[in-house]
């Protein structure tokens, strides 16, 4: 499970970096969705946490962009 204070740091890194950084104060928070996914709800980047480590990567983000959130796997829990 990721602790509140490592959700409340986490961000997209599409959304924060170079020419991708997207507007406003804050860009690319993140949501929890079901203790295994990070979900960036403005462009619907979606992050895995495998092992109780979110895979923070734009690829893996992007693999999931097009899945809608309710159909995403639920990944077994870390051991």
């Amino acid at each position: 499970m990721i602790s509140k204070e490592l959700l409340d740091i986490l961000r997209c890194p599409y959304c924060v970096s170079g020419p991708t950084r997207q507007p406003g104060d804050d860009p690319g928070r993140l949501t929890l969705y079901k203790d295994t996914w990070l979900i960036e709800p403005i462009l619907g980047r979606k992050y895995p946490i495998k092992d109780g480590i979110p895979i923070m990567l734009i690829e893996e983000g992007d693999k999931w962009i097009s899945t809608k959130v309710e159909d995403l796997p639920v990944l077994p829990p870390a051991n």
